[in-house]
C-alpha cells in the first residue's frame, strides 16, 4: 500500500470502513477498530492499515457491504481475527471471498446453536485426513470463536471451516471442496460395502486412500494424464480380479458424479490401494503418479 494512505468515504461500523484507495479507488477495508471515532474524508496512513483486509472485488465489496448490518459487531471483530490468523498461517493468498463466506457461515452457524439446532458432519474424518494443515487452522479458529464470543459451536463445525479454509486457499468455491468431501466420503462407504469390511480410519493405509481419491479427483478434473506402468494392470486383474472390479467400479462412480472420463490407468493405482488396505501392509508400495501418496 501507497505511503498517501487511504480516505474515509463512509464508516460502516467500528471494524468496517468504505475508502477512497489510491490504487483500487473505492474499497471495502476490514479492520480491528479501523472506524473506531473516524467519519468521512479523514484520511488513514498506509502504516495504520497494513495489516488489514481491503476487498477490491465489486462483488465481493458489494455482498459484505449487505453482510455487514445483519452481524453481531463483536463477531465482525472476532472474524477479522481468526481471518487475519489465517492468512498468517495458509502458507498462500487468501481468496477474498472467505470474508464474506466463513463471516456468514459462522453467523448462521451461532444462529442455530441458539435454536438448538446441530448439524451432523458425517465426512468430519474424512477432512481432516485430507486437508490436514487446513484443519489445524479451523481448529484454532473454533476455539477462538468459543472463547470469544461464549459459545459452543461443535466439532463437526471445524470440517466446516476447513473447507472454507481450503476453498479461499485453492480460489474454488466452497461447494466443489465440499462436493468433492462428499464423493470421497461415499466411495469410501462404497468401498466398505463391496470388500465387507469396516475400514480402520487410524492406519496409514486409510490415510494413503484418501489422498489418493483426492489426487484422483483433481487430476480428473484438471483433465490430467496418467500413464498405467508396464503390465501392472494384467498382472493386478489376473491376482486380484474381485478388487479390481471394484476399483473399476469406484472410477465409474467417479466419471458420473465428476461429468469426465477418468483414466483407465487410476483403477490400477486404486486396485493397489485396495489390497493395502486389506493386507494392512505396505507391500504393495509401487510408483504412483506425480503428487500422489
Amino acid at each position: 500500500m501507497k505511503n498517501s494512505g487511504i480516505e474515509v468515504v463512509k464508516v460502516l461500523n467500528n471494524n468496517v470502513i468504505i475508502a477512497a484507495h489510491p490504487d483500487y479507488r473505492e474499497v471495502v477495508v476490514i479492520g480491528k477498530g479501523i472506524g473506531f471515532n473516524r467519519k468521512a474524508k479523514d484520511r488513514i496512513p498506509s502504516e495504520a492499515v497494513e495489516k488489514l483486509f481491503i476487498l477490491t472485488n465489486e462483488k465481493e465489496k458489494e455482498q459484505y457491504q449487505q453482510l455487514i448490518p445483519q452481524i453481531d459487531e463483536k463477531l465482525i471483530e472476532v472474524m477479522n481475527e481468526v481471518i487475519l490468523y489465517i492468512s498468517e498461517h495458509a502458507g498462500a493468498p487468501l481468496n477474498e471471498h472467505i470474508h464474506i463466506a466463513l463471516t456468514d457461515h459462522i453467523a448462521f452457524a451461532i444462529k442455530r446453536l441458539e435454536q438448538g439446532i446441530v448439524l451432523q458432519n458425517p465426512f468430519l474424518l474424512e477432512t481432516r485426513e485430507l486437508y490436514p494443515k487446513e484443519y489445524a487452522i479451523a481448529s484454532y479458529v473454533i476455539r477462538t470463536i468459543n472463547d470469544k464470543m461464549n459459545v459452543h459451536l461443535p466439532p463437526a463445525e471445524v470440517g466446516f471451516v476447513t473447507l472454507h479454509i481450503h476453498g479461499a486457499i485453492t480460489n474454488r468455491p466452497v461447494s466443489e471442496v465440499n462436493e468433492y468431501s462428499r464423493l470421497i466420503g461415499e466411495l469410501i462407504g462404497l468401498i466398505e460395502r463391496q470388500m465387507h469390511i469396516t475400514i480402520d480410519r487410524s492406519t496409514i493405509a486409510y490415510s494413503r486412500l484418501l489422498r489418493h481419491l483426492r489426487f484422483a479427483i483433481e487430476r480428473t478434473k484438471r483433465k490430467e494424464t496418467v500413464h498405467e506402468p508396464d503390465k501392472l494392470g494384467e498382472l493386478l486383474k489376473q491376482q486380484y480380479p474381485e478388487i479390481y472390479s471394484i476399483a473399476w467400479t469406484l472410477m465409474k462412480v467417479m466419471q458420473r458424479r465428476l461429468r469426465q472420463p477418468v483414466y483407465e490407468a487410476e483403477a490400477v493405482y486404486l486396485t493397489m490401494h485396495l489390497i493395502r488396505l486389506m493386507q494392512k501392509d505396505d507391500s504393495l508400495e509401487k510408483e504412483k503418479p506425480a503428487g500422489d501418496s
